[in-house]
């Protein structure tokens, strides 16, 4: 009776602190959802001989499951006992020098592996978000997978494969995951709501989705996020202005504010007043323009014609491409603003 509560009270705090996103995380290839193609590709590699598994390059939008899929799949192979000694996972935008794949990768390839007949003799490096990777660290990857072949794998993860050369890629099966549709990523939050006893509204459903744009591990915190500042239950309380704090978004009000001073006024000192209102609030100046343009092009509000909205739009991709370069917001809104001004003038 002690040792069942003992156990119980040790196990408790774990689940309870654990993010749902690593909660809900697949721990097998028959979890991860929508890629039957690529799941089915799998299981037929590892059935036939799980020592001739390929080096495999998957890449597609975020939250598609494709770190997940790796993790089942390695989990599946190895089992939970062997996983840490045999799986190196590593995130190629932090570590993404030259001197990371000669010290780090190549020592654990180097390492020998325990003879196991109920596992196969092999390793698994995990580099996520690899298009970070720098072109020299690049190749040096290419060299350690060709001399390490024999007993390690690489399973290359990315967002854009047009950021990893074609040597790297001519080695690996490539896989691409495709964006999730929207039923399936609401049945799977209506799921996780369900077993954490969060109810929630399809209208508050369809914002997340919205939001998340497909990517199920930012709709999953999203939700979280949500159970954490509600503490009825439900989400009946919760404003779609309420959601789009939560996610970092700029509320559609601002958004259609901001154009009709650019299109109404006739000098720059409300522009000017408007911009320092939007800096003060703390939105990011990326994350707005690019809300601007999605409103530009999918609104009938604004009033515009198709060339209006392509100057406007242009200019928008300027000063997101300026803002990337590290330039300041205040001008680059004001820039954006000034075209609207002239454009509709």
């Amino acid at each position: 009776m002690d040792n069942d509560s003992s156990k119980d009270s040790q196990s408790t705090p774990v689940n309870k602190f654990k993010t749902w996103v690593e909660k809900y995380r697949p721990s097998r290839l028959d979890d991860i959802v929508y890629q039957n193609e690529i799941v089915n590709s799998l299981k037929s590699i590892i059935a036939s001989n799980a020592c001739n598994l390929p080096n495999f390059l998957f890449y597609g939008p975020p939250g598609t499951g494709k770190t997940s899929t790796i993790i089942a799949l390695s989990k599946q192979l190895f089992g939970v006992e062997h996983y840490k000694n045999r799986v190196l996972e590593l995130n190629a935008s932090d570590e993404r020098g030259i001197q990371v794949i000669r010290d780090k990768v190549k020592s654990f390839a180097q390492r020998t592996i325990s003879n196991n007949n109920q596992v196969a003799a092999i390793k698994i490096i995990v580099l996520d978000e690899c298009d970070s990777m720098t072109k020299d660290a690049q190749s040096a990857l290419r060299r350690i997978m060709e001399k390490y072949s024999a007993t390690t794998r690489f399973c290359l993860i990315c967002n854009y494969v047009s950021k990893i050369i074609d040597p790297i890629i001519s080695r690996c099966t490539v896989y691409r995951f495709k964006p999730l549709k929207t039923d399936l990523v609401k049945a799977t939050l209506l799921k996780v709501g369900h077993q954490e006893g969060f109810k929630v509204s399809d209208k508050t459903l369809d914002i997340l989705i919205e939001i998340s744009e497909g990517d199920l591990r930012k709709a999953i915190t999203l939700i979280q996020t949500l159970s954490l500042i509600n503490d009825g239950g439900d989400d009946d309380e919760i404003s779609s202005d309420d959601i789009c704090e939560i996610a970092g978004q700029v509320p559609i009000k601002r958004i259609e504010h901001f154009f009709n001073i650019c299109r109404n006024s006739k000098s720059y000192s409300q522009l000017l007043t408007e911009i320092k209102q939007i800096i003060h609030a703390g939105y990011s100046a990326t994350q707005f323009l690019c809300q601007l343009q999605e409103w530009l092009a999918m609104s009938d509000e604004c009033l515009l014609n198709d060339g209006q909205k392509s100057r406007i739009c242009w200019q928008i991709g300027i000063a997101d491409k300026r803002l990337l370069d590290g330039c300041d917001e205040f001008l680059q809104l004001l820039q954006v603003g000034s075209c609207i001004m002239q454009t509709v003038g």
